[in-house]
């Protein structure tokens, strides 16, 4: 390969290494995540049956008057996408804060949903992305956060609508806005003071959705590792059909999504027969999005009492003073020491990559 070949190669690559280790010192000095102020319905989980729909399902609702939302990102939505679903951007984009990842207050929410013309008070809302995709159950979540009742989910998703040979459009549909005045946050949701409150208690039931070496503290995604005091770790890849789906995806072990299918309701059942359905259950990963997913299966199971915590371990690992098991911390000092050789090292080789092309090697 020659140098006007290889410098860019080995630029993009040198920066790429340097851009993996910056993010790792970013997120261990994350900042703590901010608590809502708007506490309004805080207490109040809306239990809704069928949250978790298929095909028929989703036909059904829409006969019957409901919105379909497509929470993926625009480019996709044009790209194509079920009949008459709106799309206002990513859900994960939208409705979270690029730092610290918390929903936007009840009065953006307000002109969010409003101009997309989704009155989330009024309309019975579906919510769709591809199979399996926590984001969906996020933003279904989101309409109940803001007062709502709690959005139903496509769980296939644009998957199972096309495996099912129905038709895709490339037309946007627009609603006319509506005038929205939200006052309500938190609706199905906890914050850090009030979990802290209930271990005090000791009188909930907590489920860590993360990855095992999250739970351990051995993969720091916070300001430290670790999980809540007495929290049970089902990691929310547990509620499908083969919780490797993703990993098989990304690696291209297989070429489909369909591993990402829920289980059958006999062994999801038998996935939480270890917790009181009658108890007040929190969920949490590490900013409440795969946790939005679990959250939805075990009001599907029939638990009674299910609450997402809002700040997840992002916000929880930023309270120093709240209890941690296997607690764990990133030497940040240590950490810096390394990228700044890392970037003496890129500067060194990019002289040296220009003076081979200088030399027209």
């Amino acid at each position: 390969m020659t140098a006007d070949r290889f410098l860019p190669f080995a630029k993009s690559a040198l920066r790429a290494a340097l851009v993996f280790a910056a993010a790792t010192l970013l997120t261990a000095a994350w900042p703590v995540r901010a608590q809502t102020t708007a506490q309004t319905s805080a207490q109040t989980s809306t239990q809704v049956p069928g949250i978790v729909l298929d095909t028929a399902a989703v036909e059904k609702a829409l006969a019957a008057g409901a919105v379909l939302w497509d929470a993926r990102d625009e480019r996709d939505y044009l790209e194509g996408h079920i009949p008459g679903a709106i799309n206002f951007g990513a859900a994960g984009d939208v409705f979270r804060d690029p730092n610290r990842e918390d929903p936007p207050s009840a009065a953006a929410a307000s002109r969010i949903f409003g101009a997309a013309g989704l009155d989330i008070l009024n309309r019975d809302v579906i919510v769709y992305t591809r199979k399996g995709d926590a984001v969906a159950y996020y933003a279904a979540r989101m309409v109940e956060y803001y007062g709502g009742r709690h959005a139903r989910v496509y769980h296939g998703g644009l998957d199972d609508w096309q495996d099912a040979g129905k038709p895709l459009s490339r037309t946007p549909t627009r609603l006319a806005p509506v005038a929205l005045s939200l006052n309500t946050e938190m609706r199905g949701a906890l914050d850090n003071a009030q979990l802290l409150e209930r271990l005090r208690r000791g009188s909930v039931q907590i489920i860590d959705t993360r990855t095992a070496k999250e739970f351990s503290g051995e993969d720091i995604r916070a300001v430290r590792g670790g999980h809540i005091p007495g929290a049970v770790l089902i990691p929310y890849e547990e509620n499908w059909r083969d919780p490797q789906a993703a990993a098989k995806l990304a690696s291209r072990q297989v070429s489909t999504r369909e591993g990402m299918a829920l289980k059958p309701v006999e062994e999801l059942v038998k996935l939480y027969a270890g917790l009181d359905r009658s108890k007040e259950t929190i969920v949490y990963c590490q900013s409440a999005v795969r946790a939005s997913e679990t959250a939805a299966v075990l009001r599907d199971l029939g638990f009674k009492d299910v609450k997402v915590h809002e700040p997840s371990w992002l916000g929880y690992a930023g309270q120093l003073t709240a209890p941690a098991e296997q607690e764990t911390f990133v030497n940040i000092g240590a950490l810096n020491g390394r990228i700044q050789s890392l970037m003496g090292r890129v500067q060194q080789l990019e002289a040296e990559l220009r003076q081979l092309k200088g030399q027209g090697r």
